[in-house]
């Protein structure tokens, strides 16, 4: 199974924005969801965004609706998660993991235990 890495973070100020990126080590079956998770200290995990490879269908928490955007280079087996307009509550460490199509789909994508292959982290910092 491909491994990924998260990369990207940083701090920026309330109104910013960031990208990070979710890399895999080899490339990945397009019958597959990628997913951004986030995890604040003393909070749960929270899935952010997922996107079916096959086609690009994207999916998003409330919270992140028309700030974030998730998009995938399938030549660079990167998925991206473009954020914008961030805010002091978007601080939290973000994850990206990957599970086969089934095991997931439009109304469960954001369980996060339902995926695997998770990489270090990324820091991201929000100051007002």
């Amino acid at each position: 199974q491909a491994q990924l890495a998260e990369s990207g973070g940083g701090s920026v100020q309330a109104g910013g924005s960031l990208t990070l990126s979710c890399t895999s080590s080899r490339g990945i079956d397009s019958d597959f969801y990628v997913g951004w998770f986030r995890q604040a200290p003393g909070k749960a995990r929270e899935g952010v965004a997922a996107i079916y490879l096959g086609d690009g269908e994207a999916y998003y928490a409330d919270s992140v609706k028309n700030r974030f955007t998730i998009s995938q280079d399938n030549i660079k087996n990167t998925v991206y998660l473009r954020m914008t307009s961030l805010k002091t509550e978007d601080t939290a460490t973000y994850y990206c993991g990957m599970v086969r199509a089934g095991f997931v789909g439009s109304r469960d994508w954001h369980l996060g235990n339902r995926y695997s292959g998770w990489g270090p982290g990324t820091q991201v910092t929000v100051s007002s």
